[in-house]
Formats: C-alpha cells, sequence, structure tokens
C-alpha cells in the first residue's frame, strides 16, 4: 500500500505531517529523519484495531490483507 503523505514545517520549528487517506493521522518530529520514522508508527497506529473491542462471533472470519 502507498500513502500520500504531507509534510509541513512548523511554525515553532520541526515538521508536522498529515496522511489525507487516514482521517485524524498526523504527527511530528523535530528533524526530518524523526518525522519519517514517526509517521510510520502514527499510520500504523491510525490503522490498528483492537479486536477485543469488537464482537465476533464463531461463525465469522478475520482476515489479514495486504493492499
Amino acid at each position: 500500500m502507498k500513502l500520500k503523505v504531507i509534510i509541513h514545517e512548523a511554525e515553532e520549528g520541526g515538521y508536522w505531517a498529515e496522511v489525507p487517506a487516514i482521517l485524524g493521522c498526523a504527527t511530528q518530529g523535530n528533524t526530518y529523519e524523526e518525522l519519517l520514522s514517526n509517521i510510520y508508527e502514527a499510520v500504523e497506529a491510525c490503522l490498528s484495531v483492537d479486536l477485543e473491542k469488537i464482537e465476533i462471533s464463531e461463525t465469522d472470519k478475520v482476515l489479514d490483507i495486504a493492499v
């Protein structure tokens, strides 16, 4: 899966980024390298699902897919 990320220079210094395809997914970093690392963590956190909070019956199936 490829995602577009918009990177902005922060007024107070450093950078912040947003992922328009994932509502509310944003992060920041003091350096460009820190921001890049934080982007991966933010996307993973935004897309993660806690299955314990979802009602799943015995006949339901859970699939992991890659796109």
